[in-house]
Parts: C-alpha cells; sequence; structure tokens
C-alpha cells in the first residue's frame, strides 16, 4: 500500500514519539522530510537527524525535550494532497504572533515564514510548528 501524505506521516510520527516521549523516532528517507527536519533543526526544535541505510533508507531523528516536556507543543499540517494551500509572501501565516514557524516551499527551497517574508516569496504553507 503506498503512502498518500508522506509529509503528514512525518509530522504525525515526530508528534506521537513525543507524546510518548521516546529519544528517537525513525521514518522512511526522503528528499522533503529532509528539508523539513532541516528547518525544524535550524529552529531549534529537534535536537538532530540522520539518515541511514542506502537500499530503504530511513531517517533517525533525536527529539528535543525542555525540563521533561517536549520542545514542540503543537505541529500541524496546513497543505494537504486534497487541498493545497498557497501564500504570497504578505500573506504568510504568523504563528502565535510570531512565537512559532510556518514551514513553507518556495522555488528557492523550505524555508520558515520569517525567512521567506524577508526573501519576499511565496509558496505552499507546509505545516505550523509551536
Amino acid at each position: 500500500m503506498t503512502m498518500q501524505d508522506p509529509i503528514a506521516d512525518l509530522l504525525t510520527r515526530v508528534r506521537n514519539a513525543q507524546m510518548a516521549r521516546h529519544a528517537t523516532v525513525e521514518m522512511p528517507n526522503s528528499k522533503t522530510k529532509r528539508s523539513i527536519l532541516k528547518v525544524l533543526e535550524e529552529e531549534g526544535y529537534i535536537s538532530s537527524f540522520s539518515s541511514t541505510g542506502e537500499v530503504k533508507s530511513t531517517l533517525s531523528v533525536a527529539l528535543k525535550y525542555h525540563d521533561g516536556q517536549p520542545v514542540i507543543e503543537e505541529i500541524k499540517r496546513i497543505s494537504r494532497p486534497g487541498l493545497r494551500i498557497y501564500k504570497e509572501s504578505t500573506d504568510l501565516p504568523e504563528v502565535r504572533g510570531g512565537l512559532g514557524v510556518a514551514i513553507v516551499s518556495t522555488n528557492k527551497g523550505v524555508m520558515t515564514d520569517k525567512r521567506a517574508r524577508t526573501a519576499g516569496v511565496g509558496g505552499e504553507v507546509l505545516c505550523t510548528v509551536f
């Protein structure tokens, strides 16, 4: 059976692993997932991630906790296969007054809403993280 939405699968695995207080979580590897995880790592939401194996490679994500609580309080999928959400640079959402991040797929790569606004590019709003 094929996976319909790999990005939603990534977000769900991270959300479930943090609720269960796991240190790491593994998932199938893809270029889009690596770019989303890179943004999450740069923003301080996860500790690190690495790719393992060459055939059927997997991603291993080290989750981050602060005082026993998950750093990611909320992670939500916005654009999905059945309803794509595209925004211009001026219309990109601010997550909780700028405290959270919206991850946007632009023609210059996957980046945060703040970087996309600064670069003056819009794109598909993949998810929001707080």
